[in-house]
């Protein structure tokens, strides 16, 4: 398809804006929703994530936004933290060139106080979950009487948490005449049933996902039982050497036992799931994106929302029943034009699985054999940095060049031994290379950030 942001009817800054972020050709799922969403028709899309979706509803909610009428304008609900998070950034960054406009995250695991305070002054914008945006509304901190635009991102995943109920009583706050956008991975019936009750008219749009298969490569491999598949998970992880990979299991407990086991044979490895509470959650992420873990092992809950690049592998320790969920899965590998690698392991009685994705994807699925994976008795899977925390953050006004500078004139390092720097409201952390993070702490705990002392730890 090849389309252009320039055919678009797009104000000019935000033209001129996606230009200086190299944003030229759309993605599949811009190019079929974005028009629908500009001339305001209310939208059903299927969307992944790393499709580009953001930007759909990002740049529609721009180009009609009024910056003088300094009232809430757009409502975007995610199903996790950071989620919201990332997607407040995306449009920030979308809303570069237009002057004053106010994007507001409103999410559980920060103070309300401060929260209910930032509202006090209006925002454009707000993006954020189901449960804090219900609680502030319900409080009257929120006003939706003049809204345009309703969108859920990662509906499915939405409903799957059970905030069916929470995204009911939302819509009741608000106008009757409005724009409302739904984006879901998949098209369960649950979703088709919501559309209809919150939906005027909407129009369908459907991606085919066969161009994400056409560049992973999937090995199914036979388990005699379910005790086995930890002995073969291992025997995957040893023989191909993905330095970063996520691992699928179907329940809480399974994603628990499978890390430890993990880190037991020296691969570093954490689970993902919804029993950790949120900065348990965000400390697990952050040390993946920023490469301080290897192995996250999770849910598909849990999972979501995770945008995450350069993954390289992708282990489907339970196969899930869903066809689609399974294609889902895998699609967070081989992105940017990179061969991605998917394993699979199945029992026998989970044959029937196979035969639904084979169906589902029209492509015979490879099924190959354990015992030809011959292990090497050297390997061990150690991520290259290791993450400190630092007891300051946007509440302290940190930035990261704040503390790089602290790292290379206090810690006197390279910078290239410094890697991501993820600012929090009151807490930083920066993965440092493993060999010299014992130092680094050392010299910051007796030096100064910005001119003040912070405590400094291994996160």
């Amino acid at each position: 398809m090849n389309e252009k942001f320039k055919v678009l009817k797009l104000k000019q800054a935000l033209l001129q804006n996606l230009d200086e972020l190299k944003f030229e050709i759309m993605t599949p799922i811009q190019a079929n929703a974005l028009p629908l969403a500009l001339d305001g028709d209310d939208v059903i899309a299927q969307a992944k994530t790393g499709s580009g979706k953001t930007a759909v509803f990002g740049l529609s909610i721009l180009n009609s936004i009024n910056i003088s009428s300094f009232t809430t304008q757009s409502l975007i609900i995610c199903p996790t933290r950071e989620l919201a998070e990332q997607v407040a950034k995306e449009i920030r960054s979308l809303a570069r060139k237009i002057k004053d406009v106010k994007i507001l995250a409103l999410c559980g695991g920060i103070g309300e106080l401060h929260q209910e305070k930032s509202l006090q002054y209006g925002a454009h914008i707000i993006v954020g979950t189901p449960g804090r945006i219900l609680k502030l509304l319900k409080k009257d901190f929120i006003k939706l009487q003049s809204i345009k635009s309703f969108i859920l991102d990662e509906a499915d995943r939405l409903l799957d948490m059970g905030f069916q109920s929470d995204i009911l009583e939302i819509v009741a706050y608000l106008p009757p005449k409005r724009q409302t956008m739904l984006f879901s991975a998949t098209f369960p019936d649950k979703i088709l049933d919501l559309s209809k009750n919150i939906q005027t008219n909407a129009i369908e749009v459907k991606i085919d996902t066969e161009h994400k298969l056409k560049i992973i490569d999937q090995t199914f491999y036979e388990v005699k039982s379910h005790k086995d598949k930890d002995a073969a998970l291992l025997k995957i992880i040893n023989y191909f050497k993905p330095q970063r990979l996520i691992v699928f299991c179907k329940t809480k407990q399974f994603t628990e036992n499978v890390a430890k086991f993990l880190n037991k044979q020296g691969i570093c490895a954490a689970a993902i799931n919804g029993d950790l509470d949120q900065n348990e959650r965000t400390s697990v992420l952050i040390k993946f994106s920023n490469r301080s873990l290897s192995v996250l092992v999770a849910t598909d809950v849990a999972a979501r929302g995770l945008d995450i690049q350069e993954l390289e592998a992708v282990i489907n320790y339970d196969l899930p029943t869903d066809p689609e969920m399974y294609v889902h899965r895998i699609g967070r590998t081989g992105r940017a034009g990179k061969t991605g690698l998917a394993f699979s392991l199945f029992v026998d009685k989970g044959r029937f699985v196979i035969e639904n994705i084979e169906k589902f994807t029209g492509k015979s699925c490879k099924i190959e054999y354990l015992d030809e994976l011959v292990l090497d008795d050297t390997f061990t899977l150690v991520p290259p940095m290791k993450t400190m925390y630092i007891s300051g953050g946007k509440k302290d006004k940190l930035r990261p060049g704040d503390i790089l500078g602290a790292l290379v004139g206090v810690a006197q390092m390279d910078p290239k031994d410094v890697g991501e720097i993820s600012i929090l409201n009151i807490v930083s952390f920066v993965a440092i290379n493993k060999e010299l993070i014992s130092e680094a702490i050392e010299k910051l705990r007796n030096g100064k950030i910005k001119n003040r002392k912070f405590k400094v730890g291994l996160a």
